[in-house]
């Protein structure tokens, strides 16, 4: 059945998680009729065919390139289309990371948003958005605002540098956060009055500090704090490191269980030893390496399961929950603590 070969999966993506961060893939929805295709797949800028793209679409993808993601993919829609419904489903079960629709105007950010997070709580992706003035109040949009971006002649509004900012973030590693990465290619920007009160209203913001243009803090939309949202949901870092450990574990057990392994309490164990393995080989950039990250059978779950088709688990104690399986289902639990990056200092100075 290739166990084996599982363990080696599992490694292999322990010791690439954090390049591969650094190497997410953006895609971008723009509006063009200069050609009749639709979906565009560039590695590098070079494998661009200026004459595809109007001039501003062009420097759009171009901005994209500046955060050095591994790949844009680029979904084309009708000048006179009044929605993007169409460009949606092409994107639904392709592979990216973030998201942007450059020029998008205000009104139709909240459909983008709805189905971004319809994505993530129907179909499990990671899939994460930048929207122009979107207080979406959720973890997978980031709330961009920031206006008169002067760069060489021209100026842009938020909307209209969404797509740099994406670049941005797919391509950053998680060894740190995009709070005060620098953008050198402006040169200056419309100052927020309250750049604080901002941060802390979920708005992704630019700031101008000793000359040079920065992200202020990497945050996303989320505002309101819950019991299943801490605080920490509200940090991109934080966020990035959760959908990769989610995508890369569900990838791993859809690719080499799902149908090809009889659910044992035995290939559970090895599956869970696997998975373990693999979190043990994140620490240090995405995991805390002094907590015990780690999964296990969701004891409560498995027992509810047995109860709920009428089975009497009274008299059974958590390892024999354990290894009742039940049916095709591997309910698994854990608990994992993330590292953010350096951010805020406070230093105590006592004068003698």
């Amino acid at each position: 059945m290739g166990l084996p070969e599982i363990d080696i999966r599992f490694s292999t993506l322990a010791v690439s998680a954090i390049q591969r961060s650094q190497r997410g893939i953006v895609a971008l929805i723009l509006r063009d009729d200069t050609q009749a295709k639709t979906v565009y797949e560039y590695k590098t800028i070079a494998d661009v065919e200026n004459e595809d793209w109007t001039a501003t679409n062009l420097q759009y993808i171009k901005d994209t390139f500046m955060g050095i993601p591994s790949k844009v993919i680029v979904v084309r829609g009708s000048t006179e289309d009044t929605n993007y419904n169409e460009q949606l489903n092409t994107l639904q079960n392709r592979k990216w990371n973030w998201l942007a629709v450059p020029g998008i105007e205000t009104g139709d950010t909240t459909d983008i948003s709805s189905w971004i997070q319809s994505q993530r709580e129907n179909n499990k992706k990671t899939f994460k958005a930048v929207l122009p003035n979107r207080a979406a109040d959720h973890e997978a949009i980031v709330n961009f605002t920031t206006t008169g971006i002067k760069v060489g002649e021209n100026i842009y509004e938020a909307t209209h540098y969404t797509a740099r900012i994406a670049g941005v973030l797919a391509g950053l590693s998680l060894d740190r956060s995009s709070t005060y990465f620098e953008l050198t290619e402006i040169d200056d920007i419309t100052e927020h009055e309250n750049p604080d009160d901002d941060i802390d209203n979920g708005q992704l913001i630019l700031i101008k500090q000793n000359d040079k243009i920065k992200i202020g803090r990497g945050v996303n939309s989320l505002t309101t704090s819950t019991v299943t949202k801490a605080a920490q949901f509200k940090k991109i870092k934080l966020v990035e490191g959760m959908d990769l450990i989610q995508e890369d574990i569900s990838t791993t057990f859809n690719d080499e269980y799902v149908g090809k392994v009889i659910n044992s309490y035995d290939n559970q164990v090895l599956f869970i030893t696997a998975v373990n393995a693999y979190l043990k080989g994140l620490t240090g950039n995405v995991l805390e390496g002094a907590f015990d990250n780690r999964v296990d059978v969701d004891i409560e779950k498995q027992r509810l399961a047995w109860e709920g088709i009428g089975t009497n688990t009274e008299d059974w104690d958590d390892q024999k929950v354990k290894e009742m399986t039940f049916q095709s289902n591997v309910y698994l639990s854990g608990t994992f603590k993330f590292l953010d990056a350096m951010e805020d200092l406070v230093m105590n100075i006592t004068l003698i």
